[in-house]
């Protein structure tokens, strides 16, 4: 068993040298994927809900890898180094612009695209829910960021980043249900 493991590990890393981008979005996608069947199980919800898990899965692909991606080595060339003074403005600088900006981008497209909603209802929903969004993002993703740039090769930060916000998109589903069933 190792040994197919160690041969998909080595083709995988083949294909992120060949084709990164192509590779850290189709890995991201699926990640999307798999985090939004696991929280669409663990919600209670009999059938899953393919449509919505493909949509989610379209955003990190088409959308949140792709920035990402190209923020990385924007934020490389401008800050080389991985000394702690280089990592904290590479922090700074990705907190503030790349967070608020993916989060409104989410939660418009959210409410948009996944569930259709029409647009004055969204924007209601996301001024009203935003600045909640953010601050508790900036609770947690300093440090997932620092991590990401401070050890991790630039290579397989996307993968890190995507492993990490898998796990997020089944945390807040489940404080989201918890949060339902205590109104009841």
């Amino acid at each position: 068993m190792s040994n197919i493991v160690k041969e998909a590990w080595r083709k995988y890393l083949i294909q992120l040298q060949v084709h990164p981008l192509r590779t850290k979005a189709i890995t991201a996608g699926v990640l999307a994927g798999c985090s939004d069947a696991i929280a669409q199980k663990i919600s209670g919800v009999k059938k899953l809900q393919l449509k919505r898990l493909l949509l989610l899965m379209l955003f990190d692909f088409g959308y949140g890898v792709p920035f990402g991606h190209f923020l990385n080595k924007f934020l490389d060339a401008i800050f080389k180094g991985r000394d702690n003074k280089s990592v904290a403005k590479k922090v700074l600088l990705e907190q503030l612009i790349f967070s608020p900006w993916i989060n409104f981008l989410f939660m418009t497209y959210f409410g948009l695209v996944v569930e259709g909603k029409p647009w004055g209802s969204v924007m209601k929903k996301v001024r009203k829910d935003y600045p909640a969004v953010q601050f508790t993002s900036w609770k947690v993703w300093p440090t997932v960021t620092w991590v990401n740039f401070q050890y991790v090769p630039q290579q397989f930060r996307e993968l890190f980043f995507s492993l990490v916000a898998s796990c997020w998109a089944i945390f807040i589903n489940l404080k989201a249900e918890s949060a339902a069933i205590k109104k009841d």
